[in-house]
């Protein structure tokens, strides 16, 4: 029973987080990134082939980044996985027929123009899976990311791609870093102060990808999921999104231009960390050579040849500071207040 009971917990938790990122959203990220894709084997492992984006962006794009293989994996209880019913007609494996759906892989090695109208479209795709090159096939289990046949097409991926459950997220990156997989996801925007996951970004492990942290991004989700506005006939909800990478960017090169210099009126120290608060990142003082609290968007801004992580400091995490609390409180407090979480950063050298 706890077995049962656990694997419904699963199955919703899944449910509940089906998020589809648009495809402009994945195009002007995915823009930055082209030289990593080239002869590479990429994972779709939290995508419905033919309904996720990240799919479409892949197969349409096959050519043009030089990928090796795309490989993409279905889910038994996604809510979204009707939309395609002719392609699995098609395929006579009867993956998508209501209740008896079944998770299913999709696997491109080769695309080609095939009704020669000068570029590869979906219906190119769609054409290519009746032949030998190119493959539908079921899966043995649910199709979830943590299954031993799914861990085995990780283990063959050069590069994840893709959007995989917010509530899961941290279970997701620990297991890209146990098999030391290359990466560009999408997580919440609070996955940041997650003990784990801050950790990684302060080893240098993970990083943010090009878009601002701070841009909205909005995301398809089911008929039956809360939504906010509906555009082009998809039902779409706010979420506070961001890119997670560990493949290298020009981005994280750039210095951060610093002007303000430092005035210990205008830059008070914590009460109970020995540092000063920084209200706005463009604020940060180029002249200061101890620990400063800047906010969490610092990391859009952040060039480890230029600063140096120390820690964070918020009210949901403890043990990450680098530094002693003075009065055994972790957040950042200021004249007795609770102040909003900052990132605790030190400069390397003078920089102006």
């Amino acid at each position: 029973m706890a077995n049962n009971n656990q694997s419904l917990q699963k199955a919703a938790k899944a449910k509940a987080d089906e998020f589809y990122t648009q495809l402009p959203d994945i195009e002007a990220e995915l823009k930055h990134y082209k030289e990593h894709f080239k002869g590479k084997k990429v994972l779709c492992n939290c995508d419905d082939p033919f309904e996720s984006n990240f799919f479409k962006y892949f197969a349409m794009n096959f050519n043009h980044l030089g990928l090796a293989k795309l490989t993409a994996t279905s889910y038994v209880d996604s809510p979204i996985a009707e939309g395609q019913l002719p392609l699995f007609e098609v395929q006579g494996l009867g993956v998508s027929q209501g209740e008896d759906k079944k998770p299913y892989k999709i696997e491109i090695t080769e695309v080609r123009d095939e009704d020669s109208d000068g570029a590869v479209n979906l219906a190119d795709v769609e054409y290519l899976l009746r032949n030998q090159r190119n493959t539908l096939s079921l899966l043995q289990g649910d199709g979830d990311f943590r299954s031993q046949e799914c861990i085995n097409l990780l283990k063959e991926a050069d590069i994840v791609v893709t959007n995989p459950p917010f509530s899961l997220f941290r279970e997701y990156v620990s297991q890209l870093v146990e098999y030391d997989k290359k990466f560009i996801i999408i997580g919440n925007k609070n996955s940041i102060t997650y003990k784990d996951i801050f950790s990684l970004i302060k080893d240098g492990k993970l990083w943010l990808g090009y878009r601002n942290i701070n841009q909205d991004m909005w995301f398809i989700v089911p008929e039956d999921y809360d939504f906010e506005k509906i555009v082009d006939g998809k039902r779409l909800k706010h979420i506070m999104g961001c890119w997670f990478t560990n493949l290298d960017t020009t981005k994280r090169h750039e210095n951060l231009t610093l002007y303000r210099q430092y005035d210990p009126k205008v830059y008070p120290h914590y009460d109970n960390y020995d540092a000063i608060n920084v209200n706005k990142v463009a604020e940060i003082p180029y002249d200061y050579e101890g620990v400063m609290g800047v906010p969490i968007t610092f990391l859009d801004k952040y060039n480890p040849d230029q600063f140096e992580i120390v820690g964070l400091i918020a009210g949901n995490i403890k043990g990450l500071a680098g530094i002693p609390t003075k009065t055994g409180k972790d957040g950042p407090y200021m004249n007795g207040k609770l102040k909003y979480g900052r990132i605790l950063i030190k400069g390397k050298g003078v920089t102006q």
